[in-house]
């Protein structure tokens, strides 16, 4: 069987069954490893790669956004458990015809972003590349035993909310990649696809909750994301699409050229918004932002769904890395 036909939840899921994580620990399948320690805390780890090509076009993006959004999605897997960053390792495989003032650029965004949490970068590895960059970063976290929330932990009756607008990295990519005019709505979107800000503060605020019960963060779009906590809660959901939360930007944007913000918003990704369940009334204690967009139903057998609610019957779906025409 091809990558193209197993698909990348597929080829996750084959690594899963060969590596089965031990007793008391987490492995693969959630946004980070959770290791105990002796100390009361649980170590939280993660790692995420970036390929030129794949993930970023070296000439539309700038080396600045690239550093901090190297980063920044690092640091999003961390706040999707509740927890504290406490490190990063950064690896660089680069071309010989790198320059440095670009390298300096792309460091300088990865510092930014690192100083603003107070993570350091502890090490890392450097190597050369014949022709295209990749950039590989782990991420290391704690949080309190017992205290992470996990992709598994969703419940009969759960609301199903997100921390902020849904579709607006996904339009800047759009944006992008469509070369349209730069007006200042279309700037910001550009600036959310670059510069995503982990919700590193909202993350222990939720865990903090304990009507708060299953979270990650959003990087494939709802339409996968929610998919990975339906499959480890063992339960179904119900989404309204038009409680989906839009931003001004991309709404005025979608009107001009003619886009659908919900599907950006379901299909897109890499919001690196919150997406999390709760009971409601846990939810009406929330003191964070946030959007109420959904219900967890029960799913009596079959594989998991989501029923769209204002959608036509084919529904939606996220991004896969291994499935083309996404």
């Amino acid at each position: 069987m091809k990558l193209s036909e197993l698909g990348e939840f597929g080829l996750i899921a084959k690594i899963r069954e060969r590596f089965p994580a031990p007793d008391g620990m987490t492995g693969i399948g959630d946004d980070c490893a959770v290791l105990p320690q002796n100390t009361g805390h649980q170590t939280l780890v993660s790692t995420d790669m970036l390929v030129e090509g794949t993930h970023f076009l070296l000439d539309r993006i700038p080396p600045y956004d690239l550093g901090w959004k190297s980063a920044a999605v690092n640091l999003s897997d961390i706040a999707a458990m509740g927890g504290q960053p406490t490190g990063t390792f950064l690896s660089l495989a680069l071309p010989a015809s790198t320059d440095s003032e670009w390298l300096d650029e792309f460091l300088r965004g990865y510092a930014d972003v690192s100083e603003r949490f107070s993570t350091p970068l502890l090490g890392g590895d450097t190597t050369g590349s014949p022709d295209r960059i990749c950039i590989n970063v782990t991420v290391l976290g704690e949080a309190p035993y017992a205290t992470v929330r996990k992709r598994s932990d969703a419940k009969k009756g759960d609301l199903i909310c997100v921390t902020g607008p849904l579709g607006d990295s996904a339009a800047g990519l759009k944006a992008v990649l469509d070369s349209v005019e730069h007006d200042p709505d279309v700037q910001k979107l550009i600036e959310r696809h670059y510069r995503p800000m982990p919700r590193v503060v909202e993350g222990q605020q939720l865990r903090l909750n304990l009507g708060v019960h299953a979270m990650m963060d959003i990087s494939d779009g709802i339409g996968s994301d929610l998919m990975h906590i339906l499959e480890a809660s063992e339960m179904n959901a119900e989404i309204n699409l038009a409680s989906l939360p839009f931003s001004l930007a991309l709404k005025h944007v979608c009107q001009r050229f003619g886009w659908n913000p919900a599907e950006l918003a379901v299909c897109g990704g890499e919001d690196y918004e919150l997406l999390f369940t709760c009971t409601p009334q846990a939810e009406m204690l929330l003191t964070i932002p946030h959007f109420v967009i959904g219900r967890i139903t029960d799913r009596a057998h079959g594989t998991p769904e989501i029923t769209w609610r204002g959608a036509p019957a084919s529904s939606f779906s996220g991004f896969d890395h291994f499935k083309k025409g996404k």
